[in-house]
């Protein structure tokens, strides 16, 4: 029988807290340099949070895969096609929702299909998981860790193969192209100024070895227990796939938005050297307390909280608070959310709104907590 490792909760509960975290600053035009991503090549804390989760996913499935297959191939494909759907659908409805917007005229009006985004970190996190599941479930731990590997080389020999003169630049990456003409340029991100999507199709190939690479770790996990022999296995294995990755990225850079192998590589590596600083606390030491309790009322319901921190804010815009004219002679107006930010945490420090955006961002992790711990109160748990 499987023993229970809490530290993963904790780490998946810590890595949907700080995703929501760096998700609602109350300004982005006023945030500390490590809740940034990094603007094209390199790695900040925030660069860290999405590969996490992926990485949590894969855990997850190493628990989950074993009763899937003893159900028969039927009921495994039954699973990750509805869950998979699931996942992608809920990504589209978050983009779409609440379906109505106000025009230039201040009338609500209907959100156009035509403008509506694709894919994104929901959408994402179900192709990784469709890919992945499928390759586990058919290649198991060695086959899928040397697929993995052709994976990495492969989409490393397709950003230079199409490319060789400028492979790794926003303009120069081959993958744009192909998401443009597979989407279509008004169904893709378009935050980098141009049409660029970076949860798109072409930038998957790595992010999918990400989940599979968790799965491995969890696999490990399982198979040696709450041993010394474990916890030493996860922290050398973190430590070569960080060198590694930062070997590697000296020639393939390490990239988050165009999710570069080595990012992959460097990031598992990170991953797997916090989980054993946790399974060293949590299972070892019995050092758990009101910090890991926090983080794991996130992870109860991960994705429900998730949505809902994306749901809340887009819902509540609806309601326009009259705010300052603006320079034009316009009235311009806030949201709820808005006017708490401009008027309780922007005031604190005027000379750094820094402090303002930020403190709006905990308050706002702090709601989403409140809700995790009624939901976990009431032993109500989402899942998908």
């Amino acid at each position: 029988m499987n023993q229970r490792f809490h530290s993963l909760d904790i780490f998946r509960g810590a890595t949907v807290a700080l995703m929501i975290l760096v998700n609602n600053p109350g300004s982005w035009g006023h945030i500390y340099p490590p809740l940034e991503h990094a603007p094209w090549h390199g790695c900040t804390p925030t660069d860290l949070v999405f590969p996490f989760f992926l990485f949590a996913v894969g855990n997850a499935l190493a628990f989950v895969m074993p009763k899937l297959e003893a159900g028969g191939e039927a009921t495994v494909w039954k699973k990750i096609i509805k869950r998979t759907l699931l996942i992608f659908f809920i990504g589209i409805f978050l983009h779409w929702f609440p379906f109505i917007k106000y025009n230039e005229a201040g009338e609500l009006v209907a959100k156009p299909f035509e403008n509506l985004r694709i894919f994104g970190v929901l959408q994402r996190i179900a192709v990784c998981y469709f890919f992945a599941s499928v390759i586990i479930h058919y290649f198991k731990v060695k086959g899928a860790f040397v697929f993995s590997a052709f994976l990495l080389l492969g989409y490393w020999f397709l950003c230079v193969a199409a490319n060789p003169e400028d492979p790794y630049s926003l303009a120069g990456w081959f993958g744009t192209n192909l998401d443009k003409a597979l989407l279509g340029e008004t169904h893709m991100y378009h935050g980098e100024g141009v049409a660029f999507d970076p949860e798109g199709l072409m930038n998957s190939f790595a992010a999918i070895v990400q989940v599979v690479l968790g799965y491995i770790a969890g696999n490990y996990i399982i198979q040696k227990g709450k041993t010394p022999e474990m916890l030493n296995g996860i922290f050398v294995a973190g430590c070569v796939l960080v060198l590694t990755g930062l070997s590697w990225g000296m020639v393939f850079p390490i990239n988050k938005k165009i999710w570069t192998s080595s990012y992959t590589i460097y990031t598992t590596g990170l991953a797997l050297l916090v989980i054993g600083v946790m399974i060293w606390l949590v299972e070892f030491k019995q050092r758990s307390g009101a910090w890991s309790r926090f983080f794991d009322v996130f992870g109860k319901n991960a994705l429900f909280i998730f949505v809902l921190s994306g749901l809340l804010p887009r819902l509540l815009a609806l309601i326009r608070i009259p705010g300052a004219i603006g320079a034009d002679g316009k009235q311009k107006y806030l949201t709820p959310f808005g006017w708490f930010y401009e008027h309780a945490c922007k005031p604190i420090l005027p000379a750094d709104p820094r402090v303002g955006s930020f403190l709006y961002a905990l308050c706002f992790i702090a709601m989403m907590w409140f809700f995790a711990w009624v939901l976990d109160k009431k032993k109500i748990y989402i899942k998908v």
